[in-house]
């Protein structure tokens, strides 16, 4: 069995990093937690930016800063749900306490 190339980024790593960073995006959504709706706003709209700036490279064929668009997607999300502005409890979604 071949060895996967964990320093290449490909089509299918970079589509599993879209699934699950859009299925925590999701999942955040739905649970601001009620006296951080200011914050949770703020947070979503820039993980909404990254996410269309990942699209927006991986169809230039730009697979690195896609990638990277990805990464900065997600960590919003993990700082937001570590802050408590997200009541959520996946851990392998998330960054929790």
């Amino acid at each position: 069995m071949a060895k996967e190339k964990t320093n290449i980024i490909t089509n299918a790593k970079l589509k599993k990093y879209f699934s699950v960073t859009e299925k925590a995006f999701s999942i955040a959504k739905k649970n601001i937690a009620k006296t951080k709706e200011s914050e949770a706003r703020e947070i979503l709209n820039m993980v909404d930016c990254y996410l269309q700036d990942a699209k927006w490279f991986e169809k230039q064929g730009n697979l690195v800063n896609s990638f990277a668009a990805l990464n900065y997607a997600h960590g919003w999300l993990d700082s937001g749900s570590r802050l408590g502005i997200f009541d959520v409890k996946d851990n392998k979604l998330f960054v929790i306490k």
